[in-house]
């Protein structure tokens, strides 16, 4: 059992660890402000091989393995959480188009997704939906070699901002549940697409809103997949993500951790460094062991799906446990900072705001527990 990285994963770490330092990290507050990632910041991500990094390199990909993924998005994620959110979406959905798509179709847009020059969302909430994702009403109705869409997705993340959407629709009656959704590849500016953005408390960089078909045209050889096949076939790729996810919010966790451990050494009180009161350190120390924990619960997750070998359980662990972990840390490293940690000048308050969102999208804690419980079950 090797727990080591390669040197050619600890070369890239580096490399991506100094791009956030210095590219990321200083703009993350100006991020929220703007509500937006710059394409810029996009196109450099591209450059650097970070956006669908495993897919094949015909695909526009570097054929690097899961692991090595997730190395890249804990590595963003510690110099802003939110762009640590765009190679996590074009590895959800790279893998989406890559094993579903026609190839002609999937080689004209993951070169453009990989390459940072377009963004890609998933969207597959609807506004009476929520965790019942298969209980979809937006419509896909044949007409000739088309489909019309019609109706509305919400809560989607970076609604405003996407290039192209992975939309599931219902082909197939209501009654058929999973089995009467189809995925389609939704070009954003087709005519009959509008949007909104929500007002939330965190992730405004990267933000969430509706997307409405007004009986959108889709050309029939856009559908993601067999047709009434699309949830079932697309929703697999949601335990990759859900690691990657894990890894993005211990990322910003561990980086509190980091700042805060410092802090403790430079500041004084009574005469002594804080770093000498047990009522600070012994929690961080407590919330350190959690975070290598879940960390290399991620890790391991993703070992897995590198060996193809089943981690819907594990998958969903890292989901839940993740974004709790890391708002209860970032948390604690906010109180142990005092007053100072309150204000607006650290980014404490704007990290708990951004991991929070993740305890609701992409997965509630309870629908991940009644995963875990029910591949306990089966296992």
């Amino acid at each position: 059992m090797n727990f080591a990285f390669t040197e050619q994963q600890e070369a890239i770490r580096a490399t991506i660890a100094r791009f956030a330092s210095e590219r990321l990290a200083p703009r993350y507050r100006q991020r929220e402000q703007a509500a937006c990632i710059e394409r810029e910041i996009v196109a450099e991500l591209g450059q650097m091989g970070c956006l669908g990094g495993e897919l094949p390199e015909a695909l526009g990909g570097s054929g690097l393995d899961c692991v090595t993924t997730g190395l890249i998005v804990e590595e963003i994620a510690k110099g802003d959480f939110n762009v640590g959110y765009l190679p996590l979406l074009a590895s959800l959905n790279g893998q989406i188009i890559a094993h579903h798509a026609q190839p002609e179709l999937a080689q004209e847009w993951l070169s453009s997704i990989t390459a940072g020059r377009k963004i890609c969302c998933i969207a597959l909430t609807e506004p009476h939906g929520g965790s019942d994702a298969a209980n979809l009403k937006l419509k896909a109705t044949r007409d000739g070699d088309s489909f019309l869409l019609k109706g509305e997705k919400t809560s989607i993340s970076m609604a405003d901002q996407a290039d192209v959407a992975v939309v599931f629709a219902r082909t197939g009656t209501q009654e058929q549940r999973a089995s009467g959704i189809s995925a389609f590849l939704v070009p954003m500016e087709s005519p009959g697409i509008s949007t909104s953005r929500f007002e939330d408390s965190g992730q405004r960089a990267i933000g969430r809103g509706s997307i409405f078909f007004d009986n959108v045209r889709v050309p029939a050889d856009h559908m993601l997949g067999i047709e009434g096949q699309g949830f079932k076939q697309v929703m697999q790729g949601f335990d990759y993500s859900r690691a990657l996810i894990g890894l993005q919010c211990l990322a910003v966790a561990q980086q509190s951790l980091d700042e805060t451990w410092q802090w403790l050494t430079q500041r004084e009180a009574f005469g002594q460094p804080l770093a000498a009161f047990q009522g600070l350190t012994h929690p961080l120390a407590e919330y350190q062991t959690y975070v290598q924990a879940a960390r290399l619960q991620c890790y391991y997750a993703l070992w897995l799906k590198d060996n193809q070998r089943p981690h819907t359980a594990e998958a969903a662990m890292n989901k839940w446990w993740g974004p709790k972990l890391a708002f209860d840390v970032i948390k604690q490293c906010m109180l142990a900072h005092g007053h100072t940690g309150w204000g607006e000048d650290l980014p404490f308050s704007q990290r708990m705001r951004d991991v929070l969102g993740l305890q609701i999208g992409d997965g509630t804690a309870q629908i991940m527990k009644n995963i875990i419980a029910r591949q306990s079950v089966s296992a």
